[in-house]
This record gives structure tokens, C-alpha cells and sequence, in this order.
């Protein structure tokens, strides 16, 4: 039984839905969304909240279930509230700077590397080693913020790098620190 499949969803207000056979459309003043609905997954609407349900108990329909719920439940909370993702920047002279409709990035490499912001999302630096990317659509807000901490990766000597800011590091002890002894003792003559 899934247990996430079954949760009623509320929809905000200011959200409008129309649901089609395989397709359901959320919109409100954001922006649209689509949802698809595989052929074993029925929406309903009952006043002011969605249900899904499935046809059948075999093991792809309840993996379904659950997906579709959860991808509706995003697209209704994108739509109302939006998404969120901070990144920060850690290194010496590493910035980033938004200047029209792209992000310049300075981490170190001979060239700045610039990111165009793909239509609905919102970057923001609020200190040049901080960038906010606000959307919303779940997805791409994650998949933009990944392929920027893809850029330069935090590494785990230094801890410099680009990170989500409730990211930890685990650090490591260099080569010097960890494999370093003390002298051995003089051997004792007979």
C-alpha cells in the first residue's frame, strides 16, 4: 500500500488545475506545469483537493502511484510558494557576479565561466560568494544548482569549492600530517 501515493493533496489558492486522460496542467501567476499520468493512474478532483489512485496492485502501478503524487505535490507547491537553493563559494578570489541574464563565475580557472538562466528561474547574489536560485520548478532549480557546484567541486583538503550551503565537508589530513612520525630511537649497542 503506498502510503504517499494515497495523501490527499490541498491546492493552494491561486492555483488553477485541469485534468486531462495522461496529462494533468497546473497554472497559477508564476507560470504552467504539466504532469504526466501513465495509463494505470487516474487524478480526481473532489472540491479543493486532488486524489490518486491506481488501477491495478502490480508493482509498476504502485511505483506509480507514488511518483505522480509527489510530482503533483511539487508542481502545486512551485506554483504557490516556489523553490529555493543556496550555493556558497569558498576559495580565495573565487565570486560569482549576475549581470543581465547570466551568471559569471571566478574559481580559478584562466577563463570565466558563464551560465545562461534558463526562463522562469530567478539568480541572485546576494554577497559575491553567494548565489540564491529561486524558481518555480523544482527540477530545474536542482538541476541548475547542480551543474553550477558541478563546475568546481568542493574538495576535501582545503574545503574550497562551490557547495549548497547546508552542505558539510568532511575533511582530510594531507599526506605530511597523517604519515609523519616521530624519529626512530638509535639502536642500543651490545
Amino acid at each position: 500500500m503506498s502510503r504517499k501515493g494515497n495523501k490527499l493533496l490541498l491546492i493552494p489558492s491561486g492555483v488553477s488545475v485541469t485534468i486531462n486522460p495522461h496529462l494533468v496542467i497546473c497554472k497559477s501567476s508564476h507560470g504552467e506545469l504539466k504532469v504526466n499520468v501513465p495509463s494505470v493512474i487516474q487524478v480526481t478532483q473532489t472540491g479543493q483537493h486532488l486524489k490518486v489512485t491506481r488501477s491495478n496492485d502490480e508493482k509498476q502501478s504502485r511505483m506509480y502511484h507514488g511518483t505522480v503524487n509527489s510530482n503533483l505535490h511539487n508542481a502545486l507547491i512551485g506554483l504557490s510558494q516556489g523553490f529555493s537553493k543556496r550555493l556558497k563559494i569558498v576559495g580565495v578570489g573565487y565570486k560569482a557576479a549576475v549581470n543581465n541574464n547570466q551568471l559569471t563565475l571566478a574559481i580559478g580557472y584562466s577563463h570565466p565561466v558563464v551560465f545562461t538562466i534558463p526562463h522562469g528561474i530567478k539568480l541572485t547574489c546576494p554577497t559575491p560568494t553567494e548565489i540564491v536560485i529561486n524558481g518555480y520548478d523544482k527540477i530545474i532549480v536542482g538541476e541548475l544548482a547542480a551543474k553550477i557546484r558541478e563546475v568546481r567541486k568542493p574538495e576535501p583538503y582545503n574545503g574550497k569549492g562551490i557547495m549548497y550551503s547546508d552542505e558539510i565537508i568532511i575533511r582530510k589530513v594531507g599526506k605530511t600530517a597523517e604519515g609523519a612520525t616521530a624519529p626512530a630511537a638509535p639502536a642500543a649497542k651490545k
